[in-house]
């Protein structure tokens, strides 16, 4: 069953076609959770296919990769400007062109990466880097795509994304609200209304105390959109609490094994810790239920056995009410605990048994 997002704004759901029939994204099913594939390939098709398969082991809904070359995201150019900062914690002063040429995805790997995560009932998709990958991923029938965040102000390649009609991502690391706004409208002028932006923090690895998950909810009123969370951080912690503010996608990045190596290890999961990501945040979604206050319909035994006043051993009519013959015990089917003082000193007007509840009727 759903749980109830009651006192909640959300956009309306989303339907992705699947391989093995549509799945829903909004606030009234479980977090459609993405396991991104990236550079973590380390350049082998054979190892591709195998996060592949352990994205499907994992429960995971969907499995992303990239697509570009470094042709077309940059330059060969090698000038302090196209280089990465010296102080970069996993690309210090790494070249533009040779970091995307190591990390991309050849574009003849695409048809069997997807065909073998549909055959598995995974949904398979990618982020096009520039208009003739946005055409290229059609060729290949993707059923939704991503925008990454460094692209967000590309303002064209938005609208060439969205004007597909396919559902499309939008991810907004290094954003401010005004351009996260501007990318949003360039998607739904294509007509487009089928769009989740993702908070996220362009870090890799991100600090958790820098990820800002309260604009969550910020970003999902204030524009009328779904939210999820492309997450960078290590661990699942983050990805767990921002289903807990309404997020309704999680990204995040898998490998077969961090000590692979390779350009994303070392903010990846490993398969057993993304199995852990995937359980932990439906939990947290089952988890929110309604925003009431009150016993459950489940707690009923419970109820049962709140305390109450029982007569704790046999007593004769005429006998005073006190410590030694009624006091606070579970279950539930005498008087109020607070009502002793009421009822202390009074008499005894028939016998009772140990283990009766008390009530005035006894007085």
């Amino acid at each position: 069953m759903s749980p109830q997002k009651s006192g909640q704004k959300s956009a309306g759901t989303i339907t992705v076609a699947g391989p093995r029939g549509p799945v829903s994204i909004g606030a009234d099913h479980e977090p459609f959770v993405i396991a991104e594939m990236s550079g973590n390939h380390n350049g082998d098709l054979e190892r591709a296919l195998d996060i592949v398969r352990a994205a499907a082991e994992t429960g995971a809904h969907a499995v992303k990769i990239q697509t570009y070359t470094a042709d077309t995201i940059t330059l060969d150019v090698d000038s302090p400007r196209f280089r990465l900062s010296a102080d970069h914690p996993l690309w210090p002063n790494r070249r533009l062109y040779d970091l995307y040429t190591e990390a991309h995805t050849p574009w003849d790997w695409h048809e069997p990466i997807f065909s073998l995560a549909n055959e598995l009932g995974l949904i398979a998709f990618s982020a096009p880097f520039d208009p003739t990958a946005v055409d290229f991923l059609v060729g290949l029938g993707v059923p939704l795509m991503k925008q990454a965040s460094s692209e967000i102000t590309d303002l064209p390649l938005i609208r060439a994304i969205a004007g597909t009609g396919l559902p499309t991502i939008i991810s907004t690391g290094t954003a401010t609200l005004g351009e996260i706004d501007a990318a949003l409208r360039a998607a739904r002028q294509t007509g487009n209304e089928d769009v989740v932006v993702l908070s996220c923090t362009a870090s890799y690895p991100a600090p958790p105390e820098v990820s800002n998950l309260r604009g969550i909810p910020v970003l999902r009123d204030g524009l009328d959109v779904q939210v999820g969370l492309s997450d960078h951080t290590l661990g699942i912690g983050a990805s767990v609490a921002a289903v807990a503010l309404g997020a309704t996608v999680i990204e995040k990045h898998l490998t077969l094994d961090r000590a692979d190596g390779g350009v994303d290890a070392d903010f990846s999961l490993d398969p057993g810790e993304f199995a852990a990501l995937v359980t932990e945040t439906r939990i947290a979604w089952q988890a929110m239920g309604e925003a009431t206050v009150g016993p459950k319909e489940i707690e009923a035994e419970g109820l049962r056995f709140r305390r109450s006043l029982f007569v704790t051993r046999d007593v004769k009519a005429g006998e005073l009410v006190g410590p030694d013959n009624v006091r606070s015990v579970r279950p539930a089917d005498g008087m109020p605990p607070d009502s002793f003082r009421d009822i202390e000193g009074r008499v005894f007007r028939v016998d009772v048994e140990m283990g009766t509840p008390m009530s005035l009727d006894l007085l």
